[in-house]
């Protein structure tokens, strides 16, 4: 109730919803602004997890999460999570996430392909069969 300030309908409510995210990154962002603890949780969903937190941090002005998310976005580009996370960076009009990517994915061409990061693909439609097709290719 405290984390409401004055004037926010959240604040005399018995329960709180907020759209966009789960319950997990809620509580990250809620540790954090108790404890400045910056937890995204166990290995494998660390990604995804950053995300979240990231759109929650811009969503409640908490610039420095937003920063620790931001580089722990960088620290995670790997064969299976990088083209999600271009995918992603493209969303948010995140310029360096974006060129990471890329980069990461011209660089590990074949592992990323092996990954699976390409069926992960979720707005591209047709393109996920060209794009695959074009790492097969800069690969060899």
């Amino acid at each position: 109730r405290t984390m409401f300030g004055i004037g926010m309908k959240e604040r005399d409510a018995a329960e709180v919803t907020v759209p966009h995210t789960d319950l997990a990154s809620f509580t990250a962002l809620v540790r954090y602004l108790l404890t400045d603890q910056f937890d995204l949780g166990e290995e494998g969903g660390r990604a995804q997890r950053a995300l979240d937190l990231r759109e929650l941090a811009q969503m409640y002005q908490v610039p420095r999460l937003e920063l620790l998310c931001a580089q722990a976005l960088q620290e995670s580009v790997a064969p299976a999570t990088a083209v999600p996370l271009l995918e992603a960076a493209h969303t948010m009009g995140d310029g360096r996430l974006l060129a990471q990517c890329r980069r990461y994915v011209a660089d590990h061409a074949a592992e990323v392909r092996s990954s699976g990061g390409v069926e992960q693909l979720r707005d591209f439609g047709v393109a996920k069969g060209l794009l695959g097709d074009a790492l097969d290719q800069v690969a060899e």
